[in-house]
């Protein structure tokens, strides 16, 4: 069945908004002070750690998700919130009663979701990577900005307590100058690379597969190979490992060096992949000009990583111990003049570790700065809807937006195969007009933005 038009679904929606169905099941309910009434939109996985994460002092208010055995743990857990399989459904009927809207989706439908929550008002937290592609994550900042609403990815890490002091001891110059930042992960640890099928299956009555796919103007049938978790890989849904783990971990370079702004990238060591799915391995060189007092910055990104102890390609740090031993999954280290912090950890939730040791005493001394973020993204969210703290660090327009423009353009390296000369302000490799088809998706029809 061909997909309505945004425009004449919601029309049709609309007339619905008066049955007895979702409104009157809170209209009798008494708002406590200060609580804020969530659409949760994504249920499953990271869905539910965000519907737990913001549940506290709030209230649950409606699901949504395409799948309803992805659900039914939320389900149970709030019995009175409304379930809905398809966002725009639920907007059309219940927009007037939500405070709030998380997005914890396949990232391809990031873009659209948070778009309808914005043209509605309403204050959103959406998952890294804020959009699968440059042109989304540009426009969806710009959009938010225009209806003056209150964002946030969830990148957890922007609120860690870690992060924070990361910035202070690098400010502080405890570690010198910082001249590399090294990450590395383990993902992809779901199918990528090339000679991968996915056979078709009949759709289970309990998902909605056709606003699964949503604006993907790919049709693939229903395979459990895609949904609920595998999708990761294909460039249409996901991003590959850089789109997993990029927006956690580098964001504590990016905020701790004010990486904002132009930037040299190349991809190397890339194994094969082709224009379905992301490679299995890659690294990724990231070089940052001289900005302010800062002087030039590199980050190296490995993904594909199995055991960095063991892989005879992982290229390790400097300034590290030969015997200690790395997290398997990620990390992370800062490379300075005097010193090396580092975490075993992708998101500085872990306590960093000093080489020398001797820095430690120094940091002792190093007065908190920054202020400590409690509850993660979207309780930071709802503190400033309440105007009980300022806008989220990690808001779309001033963070969330250039970090993943930053981390997708590394995919932009790998895709091209060349040296990418980044314009940040113009959102265009400089001499390389072939990278310009690849940041933006080609749209499903009915399914195309409108940022109106």
């Amino acid at each position: 069945m061909q997909n309505p038009s945004r425009r004449n679904f919601i029309r049709s929606a609309t007339a619905l908004a008066g049955s007895a169905f979702a409104p009157n099941l809170l209209l009798g309910q008494e708002k406590k002070l200060n609580e804020l009434h969530v659409a949760a939109i994504g249920c499953g996985g990271k869905g539910w750690s965000d519907i737990s994460e913001i549940a506290p002092g709030n209230r649950v208010s409606f699901l949504c998700d395409v799948d309803k055995n992805q659900a039914r743990k939320a389900i149970t857990r709030f019995p009175e919130a409304p379930y809905f399989s398809d966002y725009r459904e639920m907007f059309a009927e219940v927009a007037d009663q939500i405070d709030v809207v998380t997005v914890s989706t396949p990232d391809h439908m990031h873009f659209p979701i948070a778009c309808e929550a914005i043209k509605h008002g309403k204050p959103v937290m959406v998952q890294k990577p804020m959009c699968n592609t440059l042109w989304e994550t540009r426009a969806l900042a710009k959009f938010a900005k225009e209806k003056g609403v209150l964002t946030v990815m969830g990148n957890q890490g922007a609120t860690m307590q870690g992060t924070r002091l990361l910035r202070e001891w690098i400010e502080a110059g405890l570690i010198g100058e910082v001249k590399e930042v090294y990450y590395w992960t383990n993902r992809p640890i779901w199918p990528q690379g090339t000679g991968l099928t996915f056979p078709g299956s009949p759709v289970p009555d309990t998902i909605n597969w056709e606003v699964w796919q949503g604006s993907c103007a790919t049709e693939r049938p229903y395979t459990p190979e895609i949904h609920p978790f595998k999708w990761r890989g294909f460039w249409d849904y996901g991003c590959g490992a850089l789109g997993d783990i990029g927006c956690h971990s580098m964001n504590s370079a990016f905020w701790a060096l004010d990486l904002k702004g132009d930037f040299v990238v190349e991809a190397s060591k890339v194994s094969e992949f082709d224009e379905t799915m992301a490679p299995k391995r890659a690294t990724i060189v990231y070089d940052f000009p001289t900005k302010g007092e800062r002087g030039p910055v590199k980050i190296i990104w490995q993904d594909g990583v199995a055991d960095p102890n063991t892989d005879k390609e992982f290229v390790r740090p400097p300034g590290l111990p030969k015997d200690l031993k790395l997290n398997s999954e990620f990390g992370q280290v800062f490379v300075g003049t005097e010193g090396t912090i580092f975490f075993n950890d992708a998101y500085c939730n872990t306590a960093p570790i000093l080489f020398p040791a001797e820095l430690k005493k120094k940091a002792r001394t190093i007065k908190k700065v920054y202020a400590r973020v409690k509850g993660g993204p979207t309780q930071e969210l709802c503190r400033a809807i309440r105007g009980e703290g300022p806008k989220p660090v990690s808001n779309f327009e001033d963070h969330a937006g250039p970090l993943t423009e930053m981390v997708l353009a590394g995919n932009l390296a790998v895709r091209v195969g060349k040296k990418i000369d980044w314009d940040m302000e113009r959102m265009e490799a400089r001499g390389l007009p072939e990278v310009r088809a690849f940041l933006k998706r080609e749209y499903r029809t009915g399914w195309e933005p409108d940022l109106t």
